[in-house]
């Protein structure tokens, strides 16, 4: 089964989901697809890392055969083809990898060439295989990141901690799921975010849930709104203090607090009947 847990914002709790659902199964693999920020490692502290580099391709340009017919830069729908006195001046952080130019240069003056982008290191932490993809700095979509890090699935249980919002790097992580799980705030702004990406897991056809975390007290307009909409409250997570100094101290609060592991092993269960796997 894999499962995506997602979020409309940072800091809702999406990873302390992720990393516990993973640690609470008897085997799984954690896969952090948040490649701007992964910090899922930071808790689980996996052993044996091993790294494996991300490229992406670019196109690179041979001066000496450009005739200067520009037909690079008019099938770039992302401006990273530009001319300066009949030479092409490309931008590489602009481009998208699409090929384009290097099919309609009618000189071969254009040719493949590779760009580092990131990297995916794969380790152990106790029953939890654990992957992070991590996007190099300043570069624009992680998605290739993301890709590469989802090809390692070889557990019965497929934890996908998704970036944040709504965006192509969060449909690329969510595409192949089995299952979503949204975690929500029980606040206005939680709420509004809430919205956002259980719109787009319903475009997507996804069968869902939300996990409603840090709750003081119930939250109407939240609980309406999963009432109307025929949304599924898998759990809810009081605010604890002894949690949150768990957290705080990058530790994994189901192997170390036997409620909070009691709580994501029904929530397990939980989604398997939901999941109907």
């Amino acid at each position: 089964m894999k499962l995506a847990v997602l979020s409309g914002k940072g800091g809702t709790g999406k990873t302390f989901v992720s990393v516990n659902l993973a640690a609470a199964s008897s085997k799984a693999a954690y896969i952090d697809c948040d490649v701007e920020e992964p910090n899922g490692h930071l808790f689980l502290k996996p052993q044996n890392v091993v790294a494996e580099d991300v490229f992406t391709m670019i196109p690179g340009f041979n001066i000496e055969k450009c005739i200067g017919c520009r037909k690079c830069a008019e099938v770039c729908q992302f401006n990273s083809v530009l001319f300066i006195k009949d030479k092409p001046r490309f931008f590489p952080q602009l481009c998208h990898s699409c090929g384009g130019c290097l099919v309609l240069c009618p000189e071969n003056a254009i040719y493949e060439d590779k760009k580092h982008i990131g990297v995916v290191e794969t380790g152990v932490s106790g029953n939890v295989t654990v992957v992070t993809g991590i996007l190099d700095t300043g570069e624009a979509s992680g998605v290739k990141v993301i890709s590469q890090a989802l090809q390692h699935q070889n557990d019965t249980l497929i934890v996908i901690d998704c970036p944040p919002g709504s965006g192509c790097s969060v449909m690329e992580s969510v595409m192949d799921s089995d299952y979503c799980v949204i975690v929500a705030e029980p606040t206005a702004f939680g709420l509004h975010n809430f919205k956002m990406v259980y719109e787009l897991v319903t475009l997507l056809g996804k069968r869902c849930g939300v996990v409603i975390n840090k709750e003081t007290s119930a939250y109407a307009p939240l609980e309406q709104f999963c009432k109307d909409n025929n949304i599924n409250i898998l759990m809810r997570i009081p605010f604890s203090e002894q949690t949150a100094s768990l957290c705080s101290a990058g530790k994994v609060a189901v192997r170390e607090d036997n409620g909070v592991f009691s709580m994501f092993t029904d929530l397990l269960k939980r989604i398997e009947e939901e999941a109907e796997i």
